[in-house]
């Protein structure tokens, strides 16, 4: 992740409180945080509010802050890592890009029930652009700069033609999740771009209900940490709506 220039931006005590609030994890090397949908990780616009600029909360004496070393879509809420040093920053960078790092996510996504429980999505993607200032994904086309992509899904549990499916992406291509779904033609509840529904059974879905749910990924002093976030009140709130409440009691 690109490192912005912010070690001498400052953050109130309301933003300080808030971002400390987010904190799941701490020790002398790594910082995670159960991030909330909405949040963004950075913009282009270093004035935004972002999780990469709150990060100036945890800085130290000589300005030196806290790196984020992957990233959540802003509506996509869940668990997220920053290093606090220089060394466990190049250690934890080295697992993502090596595809030492476990992730689980959750999802609620509408469509035909699944011809069976657990499977995979193996559909190469491409970036394209439907209008000047938005970058999607799709399925890769003849002549497109294609990337591979890999998704294992398992179904935990359906109502209808509404499902909770736990999803473990083998590579991290931007929008893989949401593409993959909506290629298979089960979108992500609240996804405007690729074709989720605004809507469920006449309740507006607040946000994309798509959830970082654990992370397994090894720690800079050699052994492994696992986190987990548990899914927040909104998805929570939908996955009711839907029938789906007992379901996310599972682990």
């Amino acid at each position: 992740m690109p490192r912005r220039n912010y070690e001498q931006q400052q953050v109130s005590d309301e933003d300080r409180i808030f971002v400390r609030s987010l904190v799941i994890h701490e020790d002398a090397a790594v910082l995670a945080f159960d991030k909330p949908s909405g949040l963004p990780v950075q913009t282009r616009n270093p004035d935004d509010r972002t999780l990469d600029r709150l990060m100036a909360a945890f800085a130290k004496s000589n300005g030196k802050r806290p790196r984020l070393v992957h990233r959540l879509d802003a509506q996509t809420s869940g668990v997220i890592v920053a290093a606090k040093t220089q060394p466990a920053a190049a250690a934890l960078s080295a697992a993502f890009a090596g595809r030492d790092v476990a992730k689980t996510y959750l999802a609620l996504a509408t469509g035909p029930a699944f011809d069976k429980a657990e499977g995979e999505i193996d559909a190469p993607l491409a970036r394209h652009r439907p209008k000047p200032e938005l970058e999607l994904m799709r399925a890769a086309r003849p002549g497109d700069d294609a990337q591979s992509a890999l998704t294992r899904w398992r179904v935990l549990a359906s109502a209808g033609a509404v499902h909770l499916v736990q999803l473990e992406p083998q590579t991290g291509r931007m929008h893989q999740l949401r593409a993959h779904l909506s290629i298979v033609g089960r979108p992500i509840l609240g996804d405007p771009y690729y074709g989720g529904q605004p809507t469920l059974l006449g309740q507006p879905i607040p946000r994309l209900m798509l959830h970082a749910w654990k992370l397994d990924l090894p720690h800079p002093s050699g052994e492994r940490l696992a986190l987990k976030s548990q899914a927040p009140k909104d998805f929570l709130a939908v996955a009711s709506v839907a029938g789906l409440n007992m379901a996310l009691t599972t682990d």
